[in-house]
């Protein structure tokens, strides 16, 4: 079977395509799963192009959609046929009791998804949601997931409520498409007039370019008659956080996802404490979380949005793709 394996020295150009031997059949409680796309995360890129400091190869990807081609003894909850969606904490199937590091996460401590078939216990998947596409689902497992829970688990969104997010990627688009879904109303951030255009058509009440206007809290707060969005989800990490606190509203909820303007700075924590704002850190979900959310998915009318799709041995042009933040949505990997 096609598989990429990344070098230990990582880097795009360490990503080889390879043939590996067709998985064992499952055992018991495992299913064999044909897999079929794979989506691309910030934490892929990260794993990608940073050296492995134990010097181990992996095979990339943490995301996985595919379709269920073997079921070993006493797995109930799928069949062959069944199409799936990998798990990004496969071992957090419920509970409080969070994981703290990245030991068990395909792509990451373990090998992942960028190849044609695994063979894996029956509970590192969930269903894919009915009439989702391979490309679609694979969106789920981490930035869906991301969304989902710093909106509804974490979150608590109401009706009526005001969400804010920063950018068009991935947690981004499917965060908007969610709080829509739900009755709230979506406040958006963009450096890109096109792509401001394209989140005003998903349903974004107001854009906010923060080029423009990098006071954008401020602008945040003129938007919503001064009291701020409900719930921020925030991307961007230490250097659009102080903006972040500005723009939440007193007693709101500030989902801490994303570094992608670095992994430390500092916190303005006394408009923090001031306005009764809660900031929690989160990293994807659980298990249950996930069955929850394709549930819910299944009601919506809407997709989520694939700006494009690569062939598994270009995976490194999607990467490049990705590293120059040129999409709207996500980007994924067929095969």
């Amino acid at each position: 079977m096609k598989a990429i394996r990344l070098a230990a020295a990582g880097g795009l150009e360490n990503l080889h395509l390879i043939d590996l031997p067709d998985p064992a059949a499952p055992r018991a409680g495992e299913i064999k799963v044909r897999i079929h796309a794979s989506s691309l995360n910030y934490h892929d890129l990260l794993v990608a192009t940073h050296p492995d400091a134990e010097g181990r190869d992996r095979i990339p990807m943490s995301d996985g959609a595919g379709v269920v081609s073997a079921v070993g003894e006493g797995v109930d909850e799928f069949v062959v046929g069944d199409a799936v969606v990998s798990c990004f904490f496969p071992q957090w199937q419920s509970g409080r009791k969070v994981p703290t590091d990245f030991a068990a996460t395909p792509g990451d401590g373990i090998d992942g998804f960028a190849r044609e078939s695994v063979t894996l216990p029956a509970t590192a998947f969930t269903r894919a949601p009915e009439g989702y596409s391979h490309e679609e689902a694979a969106t789920l497992t981490t930035a869906g997931l991301t969304a989902w829970r710093a909106l509804v688990v974490d979150g608590g969104i109401k009706a009526g409520d005001t969400v804010l997010v920063l950018g068009s990627g991935g947690v981004s688009v499917l965060a908007l498409q969610m709080a829509l879904s739900m009755g709230a109303r979506v406040i958006a951030t963009t450096s890109s007039t096109e792509k401001a255009d394209r989140l005003r058509s998903l349903g974004a009440d107001t854009v906010i370019n923060y080029k423009d206007t990098p006071e954008w809290g401020d602008a945040v707060l003129a938007a919503t008659g001064g009291r701020g969005a409900d719930i921020v989800v925030e991307v961007g990490g230490p250097g659009t956080l102080a903006q972040s606190i500005r723009a939440c509203a007193p007693g709101g909820h500030i989902a801490l996802i994303g570094v992608l303007t670095g992994f430390a700075g500092e916190v303005p924590t006394n408009e923090l404490m001031g306005k009764h704002q809660r900031l929690q850190g989160l990293i994807v979900g659980s298990r249950e979380h996930q069955q929850d959310m394709v549930r819910a998915l299944e009601g919506f009318d809407w997709r989520p949005v694939v700006d494009r799709s690569y062939p598994l041995e270009e995976i490194a042009e999607a990467f490049a793709l990705q590293k120059a933040g040129r999409h709207f949505g996500k980007i994924c990997l067929t095969y």
